[in-house]
């Protein structure tokens, strides 16, 4: 176990992975994020996320009966978010994010690279840490661009009929998501800083420390979606060329 990992990570972990060794049907425990190979990151508010690996056959009842995780500490809450995982509130706060597969199905997952906190040797390859499916590759400059452009004129022109709510998400979520991924592409990062490559937003702030201030113009609220309109096309002149007319039509609605 690595002594990086504030000591209720590493304990809860540690639990949970005697318990899994105790049955015959478990096969691995990988971390994942902040509690696999990122550990540096890791603080009181970080949750616990990681795969179970089980024996052809056994997924059905670790998803439907998580006896096995409350062994390592009693749960409050859980509910099954995905079809092959849960989320789930230990008693004393601790957030756990989870799935599980069994050996044959990893080779069709897509996950960031994690670290085996006990795995059977004999039947689980260390391989397996890191994903056999490729992660995808970011998107084009030119779709990010023109996808940006877009939201801001299907946000403003919501705003303009008075879906403010739709509005709002369309500008300062989906637009912003884009502007995010173009600057993570174009702009050096801060040192050390990891990107999640399946959400751009995770430790934005820290990657680009000179982007706060445009952040807070571009997520102002319910209210405020013609003027974060306005500070994402700033900064997308800033970044790459834009069609005159559709930077001039943006303006306009806003």
């Amino acid at each position: 176990m690595t002594t990086s990992l504030p000591t209720l990570l590493q304990t809860r972990l540690q639990r949970l992975a005697d318990e899994l060794s105790a049955r015959a049907d478990a096969l691995g425990l990988l971390a994942l994020g902040s509690v696999g190979l990122e550990t540096a990151r890791a603080d009181a508010w970080s949750d616990l996320d990681f795969f179970v690996i089980v024996r052809p056959g056994a997924k059905p009842r670790y998803l439907a009966d998580l006896d096995w995780l409350a062994a390592a500490h009693p749960l409050d809450w859980a509910f099954a978010n995905t079809a092959d995982g849960c989320k789930a509130l230990m008693a004393d706060g601790l957030l756990c994010e989870f799935a599980v597969f069994e050996p044959p199905e990893m080779h069709a997952v897509s996950y960031a690279p994690g670290r085996w906190v006990w795995r059977r040797e004999g039947d689980l390859a260390e391989s397996l840490a890191r994903p056999q499916r490729s992660i995808p590759e970011p998107a084009s400059l030119d779709w990010l661009v023109g996808e940006a452009l877009s939201n801001l004129l299907v946000g403003l022109h919501r705003h303009r009929r008075g879906e403010h709510l739709a509005a709002m998400r369309m500008v300062q979520v989906h637009a912003l998501d884009r502007l995010m991924e173009l600057i993570d592409q174009l702009q050096p990062p801060a040192r050390g800083v990891a990107r999640d490559p399946f959400s751009a937003d995770r430790r934005f702030e820290f990657r680009h420390p000179a982007e706060l201030a445009m952040l807070r113009l571009c997520a102002g609220g319910i209210e405020a979606t013609p003027q974060a309109a306005l500070a994402m096309l700033a900064r997308l002149e800033q970044l790459v060329p834009l069609p005159p007319a559709v930077v001039a039509r943006i303006r306009a609605l806003a």
